[in-house]
């Protein structure tokens, strides 16, 4: 179970920095809200998750999973540029955070 709140707190993060960069510093109300009850709650299912996981692993992963995929939505919707090294560089977080998965014992 902390495994699914904690992916899914990552996904709420990926939101949080996609929802946060459409408010335009604050200025537009509709992702200005979404931005804060995407935070809150992607803040909240981490606390939750670290209830059995180590602080060390679900840190990271939730990281992670937040860093990548707003990397590459950033990339598929907003304009940044899909560089070789970008690629490389996402997959390597992604292959930290499979890795911290496996070799936890939850």
């Amino acid at each position: 179970m902390a495994w699914a709140l904690l992916s899914i707190a990552g996904i709420l993060e990926i939101a949080l920095a996609l929802c946060m960069k459409m408010s335009e510093g604050f200025t537009r109300l509709i992702p200005t809200l979404i931005t804060i009850a995407a935070g809150l709650s992607s803040v909240f299912l981490l606390s939750l998750s670290l209830r059995t996981l180590p602080v060390g692993t679900g840190y990271a992963v939730w990281t992670g999973i937040g860093a990548a995929g707003t990397a590459i939505f950033g990339m598929m919707f907003l304009g940044d540029p899909p560089t070789p090294m970008r690629f490389v560089c996402i997959m390597a977080i992604l292959s930290g955070v499979i890795g911290l998965k496996l070799v936890s014992a939850q």
